[in-house]
């Protein structure tokens, strides 16, 4: 996909992928490690290969702050950086994710211990795989910091780490979670400073959902309540920007690149949570081109699609109707460098490990015991991505000839 002002190219491919790799407590006290539930782990070489095969050259990985923290100031980075030799050899670059939503045991989300923790583990991460990634090395500090602080605060999905809950407590996104995401900005900050010390040459990721809402109905109030829910998502940029709550630390450069997640279920009605149906066209709904064009008027910095996919049949469909999106968004001058598919793989849900997702590129099937014992490619969803990557090579090729050719006319 070509157009925009995009000055800046760092990723390998415009499709990406990338692999489950939360690693959190759920709150039936679970610890979950998404990656050796999908057998990613042991699979890793076939992995890559078969992502380089449909021509993704750009992964996204997480490193796991629960998982690598076997005691304070004891790490274990062998995981990562087996992933990092293997994505080498394959010709792949990796996006690195540090935090994605656990934590050591003896952290919670509401203790300001966890800043200089996570700060200390941020640089011995980055130490440990930069001499095994070719550069430009990016990373994410902490995975989606508004949802995190969000599911901590208004569920008990992030278990002990989060705040107390009743039974039963329903989910509600008219709660934002600003205290525990003043926190992981500070922790995201500091992490950030401690990684140029040993790799002054990294790049930053901040990803976070983009999201739409919608008042169940058209009252004074509930326009308000609509709007105000609408605006948390800008809170975490902002702070880490510096234009919201300075007093954390945070400044404009903080923001090199912005990734946004975005699913059928990323819009919805307020008070009522109800989703605005993707698959039956709800009027209602923001073509993505626009939200993404709304985060590049807002913060001027260039944009990944971090995290997009769908499940069951509508795989397919889904991936048309993104590419179609991100083909707009680029032809109105968005800075768009590139979509990720996620997750690569189909992944046990959070909180029933044993009732799975089919929302992958590849099925995995299972032994009896439940332990991940292959890949099945998605056919549908494989041959929309090669038909959107063959158009993407395509008027990438247009456009070096009308390049071409307007130079040579200037020299005529």
């Amino acid at each position: 996909m070509t157009g925009g002002p995009l000055t800046d190219h760092p990723f390998r491919s415009f499709w990406m992928g990338g692999y489950e790799g939360a690693d959190h407590v759920n709150g039936r006290g679970d610890a979950l490690d998404m990656v050796r539930a999908t057998g990613h782990d042991r699979l890793l070489v076939r992995d890559y290969r078969e992502a380089r095969r449909l021509g993704l050259r750009c992964v996204r990985e997480s490193v796991g702050w629960r998982l690598s923290e076997r005691a304070p100031g004891a790490w274990d980075f062998s995981r990562a950086q087996c992933m990092a030799r293997t994505a080498r050899r394959e010709g792949l670059q990796v996006l690195w994710t540090l935090m994605h939503y656990g934590v050591p045991p003896d952290l919670t989300l509401l203790d300001d211990a966890l800043i200089p923790r996570f700060a200390r583990f941020a640089a011995a991460a980055a130490a440990a795989i930069r001499p095994l990634c070719p550069g430009p090395r990016f990373y994410t500090p902490i995975n989606e910091i508004s949802f995190l602080a969000w599911a901590a605060s208004s569920s008990d999905a992030m278990g002990p780490a989060g705040a107390p809950h009743e039974v039963g407590a329903r989910e509600d996104s008219r709660i934002s979670g600003y205290e525990i995401k003043r926190r992981l900005v500070r922790a995201a900050l500091a992490g950030m400073d401690a990684i140029r010390e040993v790799d002054p040459q990294a790049r930053f990721l901040h990803i976070d959902p983009v999201i739409h809402v919608v008042p169940t109905q058209d009252t004074p109030d509930q326009r308000a309540l609509a709007e105000q829910v609408a605006s948390y998502q800008w809170q975490a940029f902002d702070m880490l920007a510096g234009r919201q709550d300075p007093e954390l630390g945070g400044h404009p450069a903080a923001l090199d690149w912005i990734g946004l997640n975005h699913y059928h279920s990323s819009q919805w009605e307020v008070p009522s949570e109800k989703r605005l149906a993707w698959h039956l066209g709800d009027p209602r709904r923001q073509p993505l081109s626009a939200l993404l064009g709304q985060v590049w008027q807002r913060y001027g910095r260039p944009l990944l699609v971090a995290e997009t996919g769908h499940i069951g049949r509508g795989r397919a469909d889904w991936l048309h109707d993104i590419a179609g999106e991100a083909q707009r968004a680029l032809r109105a001058g968005v800075p768009l460098g590139g979509v990720c598919l996620y997750p690569m793989l189909d992944r046990p849900d959070w909180y029933e490990p044993t009732r799975w997702h089919r929302s992958g590129l590849w099925h995995v099937p299972r032994d009896a015991r439940g332990a991940a014992v292959g890949r099945r490619l998605v056919r549908p969803y494989a041959r929309a991505l090669a038909d959107w990557e063959r158009g993407r090579r395509s008027a990438m090729a247009l456009d070096l000839v009308a390049d071409h050719g307007s130079h040579a006319g200037s020299h005529a």
